[in-house]
């Protein structure tokens, strides 16, 4: 059996966020000078220069990196990683939920878009979330059963494997199978977690027997097993997917549903199809962007907003100065009044990609936005795209020697998703359903607005904000990042690109950087603290509204420079680890 190796056996750990130990960065001899200012450098990223794994919790980077050394590609070591997430990383990591993965294949130079986002079961139907009076009902889309897509995530990793990875299902499902047998101590970030999530889990006995102990949620140090999640593991290892979708799994999963009117049936199951999509691509200031298509809205809003973006001198403003932060703002709250009226399913609705993602399109926005005053949201309508036609989500990125990269961004929406765990499967469901726009301009539970091309509808995928995103430079890899964090995850990907390539931060410090979001509606310019009161100040003298709130996002970014890796776990979660070799 696969056995997990200790942490002082990997060559090269981010001990702390914001200091970094290399094995093969060795003290200073008495004999040499000290040196001191040889580097701009603030904060220094994770390196490695055989492969890199950089995700949300330091068990799973550590799965991945130990695939990485046995000789898999980088497409194994993420599916690696996706599996062993859904044991480490309950709240968000999962094979109940679904996701978005990019590829890039050395050996072709093909970047690969890989949907298995969730799929509304055939059931569904548009005004299912709505009273008889036509309002939203609290709740419905959240924590019932209702609430649940047909999960994606065991064929989007299994898809992945098989076409574009080296190594066995069972081979790189057993750390998880592993981890979920044994158990693990629980972190002090997971048990703060589970206690603010008490009472989402606390009304399903499945969950509470897995979370639970003595009545009260599992407390730091105390071990979390998962022996329900071990066997549905191994039997997906064992069988394959169709352990999960034809299966005993699936049986489980359809027997759940029945008993609380849930919608998922066998045949919604045995349904599901992962697609390749192809990626939407922009090019900013030299680099190429390419990003994830819809039903991701990411890729599209990123280079819509970097299109409008790239017309100012950024670099000269400065990171963070109050007029970068007003011109990201502005953007920002044109692409998301966009993003309300024209995303959705592209099987099922047309999305003008090529316009919205025009450098025509982004000339008649940058048009409107007044460098010295906010336009409040109110007179921002969604534009006319059509004539240039020609929080909780984890994201983990891999790279391996041969230049294969991995970005993958999947999720079970909020934390614990519906908070019912499958009884008999350890499995946690999804509530993706609520990325639907349950009613046409009712946010959901991010205060998103939507319209009717993300409606509900059978077979469907909803409106995701996920967006896993690669940076290339003369056609090779650059960079590998992504981000959780609901409708702030677009802005955070962007402003990490932006920090690396106008302000020249290494990934260390683009993580670290105070970030902003705008979405348009509420009209309120969201900024975590960091940025000085004489920058807010000025903000607000353009008319910019300011709400200083929370962290946002929590990026897993990769850079390949100059024959080497380096990478940075968002410090915003201290669980996280970047591991090189």
């Amino acid at each position: 059996m696969w056995k997990i190796k200790g942490f002082i056996k990997s060559t090269c750990i981010a001990l702390l966020p914001l200091y970094t130990f290399c094995a093969f960065a060795q003290a200073q001899t008495a004999a040499q000078a000290p040196r001191y200012d040889l580097t701009y450098d603030i904060i220094s990223p994770v390196m490695g220069r055989n492969g890199m794994v950089a995700s949300e919790q330091a068990l799973a980077s550590q799965v991945g990196l130990d695939i990485l050394q046995r000789g898999g590609n980088a497409v194994d070591a993420a599916v690696a990683v996706g599996f062993a997430l859904a044991v480490v990383l309950p709240n968000a990591g999962n094979i109940g939920g679904g996701g978005f993965m990019m590829i890039h294949d050395a050996k072709t130079g093909k970047n690969v878009a890989l949907d298995f986002r969730e799929m509304a079961p055939a059931k569904a139907s548009r005004d299912m979330y709505l009273d008889g009076q036509g309002n939203v009902v609290p709740g419905r889309s959240l924590h019932t059963h209702l609430a649940v897509g047909v999960p994606g995530t065991v064929a989007g990793l299994a898809h992945a494997l098989q076409k574009y990875g080296t190594m066995k299902l069972s081979d790189v499902i057993a750390p998880a199978v592993e981890l979920a047998e044994t158990g693990y101590p629980v972190s002090p970030g997971l048990a703060l977690i589970l206690a603010e999530e008490r009472a989402h889990l606390g009304q399903w006995e499945s969950s509470k027997a897995i979370f639970f102990k003595d009545g009260r949620p599992l407390q730091a140090g105390e071990r979390l097993v998962q022996k329900d999640l071990a066997r549905s593991l191994e039997l997906i290892g064992k069988q394959g997917p169709a352990a999960f979708y034809e299966g005993e799994i699936g049986q489980k999963i359809v027997a759940e549903m029945a008993q609380h009117q849930g919608l998922i049936t066998s045949a919604d199951l045995k349904n599901y199809k992962v697609i390749e999509r192809e990626p939407v691509v922009g090019n900013y200031r030299g680099y190429q962007v390419v990003s994830m298509p819809p039903p991701s809205s990411g890729g599209v809003h990123i280079i819509q907003m970097m299109n409008i973006l790239e017309r100012y001198p950024l670099q000269q403003y400065g990171a963070n100065s109050a007029q970068t932060i007003h011109l990201k703002a502005e953007a920002m709250k044109r692409a998301y009044a966009d993003r309300a009226e024209y995303l959705g399913d592209p099987d099922f609705t047309k999305v003008p990609v090529k316009g919205l993602t025009s450098r025509a399109y982004a000339d008649e926005l940058a048009q409107k936005i007044d460098p010295e005053r906010a336009t409040p949201s109110s007179d921002i309508k969604p534009g006319k795209p059509l004539p240039h036609e020609s929080d909780q989500t984890t994201h983990f990125s891999v790279a391996d020697e041969k230049g294969n990269l991995v970005a993958a961004t999947y999720t079970l929406n909020l934390n614990f998703g519906s908070g019912i765990v499958a009884a008999g499967t350890g499995i946690m469901l999804n509530n993706e359903m609520d990325d639907f726009s349950a009613k046409p301009g009712v946010p959901n539970a991010f205060g998103l607005v939507g319209g009717d091309a993300n409606a509900v509808g059978p077979g469907k995928r909803p409106l995701s904000s996920m967006s896993p995103t690669f940076v290339l430079k003369d056609g090779k890899p650059f960079l590998a990042t992504g981000s959780p964090g609901g409708s702030r995850i677009i802005t955070t990907t962007m402003q990490t690109i932006l920090n690396v390539i106008d302000h020249d931060m290494n990934v260390a410090e683009a993580a670290v950087t105070p970030r902003i979001h705008h979405q348009w509606a509420p009209d309120q310019l969201r900024i975590e603290k960091g940025i000085s009161a004489d920058t807010l100040r000025i903000l607000q003298n353009k008319g910019q509204t300011i709400s200083v709130q929370p962290a946002m996002g929590r990026t897993q970014t990769i850079q390949i420079k100059d024959g080497a890796f380096y990478g940075y776990s968002d410090p915003r979660n201290p669980d996280g680890r970047t591991l090189g070799f």
